[in-house]
């Protein structure tokens, strides 16, 4: 029973990473379609993360009137519904406005299953839960090329949305099974209370926790979105060979996410943490240092494996280190500070490489990953004085 619900678990992760990189490959033929700017799908971002942001603060009270398989399955219902939208969008506002379900379904479905996960399966599996958000990130550009190339965006968007159809009713289908699971559980996403944002933030370490999901996310999409930009304007390569190696930092993210699933069967989250935030700061090294191409190349890669294990792991523990009764509510405010990392760290990088210089990418990354060490470390010495006995088995 816990093995085909982790299928649909699965299934539903690669849809959630499915639309989060349409935008950009969109884009390009989609502005002139609509007349509008090159610069305005700044504002559907923009608007898109503002409801996954609002979407994961209101996570915990959502999950515990409708339980996790329920508000999975609306979540998934909205994105589909805002996919429809967009493909059907008259004008760039329509767009706009059907942006708002698509970030609020997001939203929900990732605190939900992020916090089922932690709290019903091994570390392992969390991992590879993002491994499959990895590969669905993967997935929609490659099925929004296809159809540009064909019959338009529209057509793209379209098809995404069909995909999403079929898990709502995979997901529909499974309610039951998401019953069986939580019963002679207590019903942990249900059960006990909704913590308040100050609540959450009284509890020892939860300051610390929420600032290292800050920093992680400001320091993977920083790189995602500014690293071709680096390498061009800073290392002088060519715009094709700098995306093929930024890919490289995808790749690496999502393969190493799926070797960190076996490694948690031998070491411990908080090492594995530790490991990959050693092999950010060495990749970010790499790049720093202006030399030979093959060395830049292996810094993006290394700064993705890096970054693999960092999040799924800081999740998984979240339980181990609030407890379960606070984790759905914790979790959905860590989402909230992860995607306010998102949305607010890459634009301010923009505005240095544009009136600076862009060759100050690592060292912005630095400066981010050295807080993050610092919050995970002191967050560690916090867990440690509150249970100095207390070892994890994950």
């Amino acid at each position: 029973m816990l093995t085909l619900l982790l299928v649909i678990i699965y299934l539903a992760f690669i849809s959630l990473g499915l639309p989060d990189s349409l935008l950009g490959t969109a884009w390009p033929a989609a502005y002139k379609d609509l007349g509008v700017s090159v610069s305005m799908a700044g504002i559907v971002s923009a608007v898109i993360s503002c409801g996954t942001i609002i979407s994961s603060l209101m996570s915990s009270r959502v999950i515990r009137k409708l339980g996790t398989g329920l508000t999975t399955t609306v979540s998934v219902f909205l994105t589909a519904a805002a996919l429809f939208g967009f493909s059907l969008s008259p004008g760039y506002w329509t767009m706009v406005l059907f942006a708002i379900p698509l970030g609020l379904g997001a939203g929900s479905v990732d605190a939900a299953l992020n916090n089922f996960v932690a709290l019903h399966y091994k570390a392992r599996h969390m991992n590879w839960l993002h491994s499959f958000w990895g590969i669905g990130a993967s997935l929609g550009p490659v099925i929004m090329s296809y159809f540009l190339a064909r019959s338009g965006w529209r057509s793209g968007y379209s098809a995404i949305g069909w995909i999403q159809t079929v898990l709502v009713a995979i997901l529909v289908s499974s309610l039951p099974l998401w019953k069986r699971v939580s019963n002679g559980q207590q019903a942990a996403e249900t059960a006990g209370k909704v913590f308040s944002i100050k609540e959450l933030l009284g509890i020892k370490g939860a300051k610390q926790a929420l600032a290292t999901f800050f920093c992680y996310c400001a320091v993977e999409s920083t790189t995602g979105l500014w690293g071709s930009s680096f390498l061009v304007l800073s290392r002088g390569i060519s715009p094709e060979t700098a995306a093929s190696w930024v890919s490289l930092y995808y790749f690496g993210i999502t393969f190493g996410r799926f070797m960190s699933g076996f490694l948690t069967m031998r070491i411990t989250n908080k090492k594995l943490v530790r490991i990959g935030l050693c092999m950010i700061v060495l990749g970010i090294l790499l790049i720093m240092v202006p030399t030979v191409d093959f060395i830049l190349m292996c810094g993006f890669f290394m700064i993705g494996l890096g970054c693999a294990p960092v999040f799924p792991s800081l999740i998984h523990d979240t339980p181990e280190n609030f407890g379960s009764d606070v984790s759905q509510s914790m979790i959905g405010l860590q989402m909230a500070c992860a995607y306010i990392g998102t949305t607010a760290m890459p634009p301010l990088f923009g505005l240095v490489g544009q009136y600076i210089s862009m060759s100050l990418l690592p060292f912005y990354l630095i400066i981010i990953t050295v807080v993050m060490i610092s919050m995970v470390e002191r967050l560690n010495r916090i867990k440690a004085d509150k249970a100095p006995s207390q070892t994890s088995d994950r």
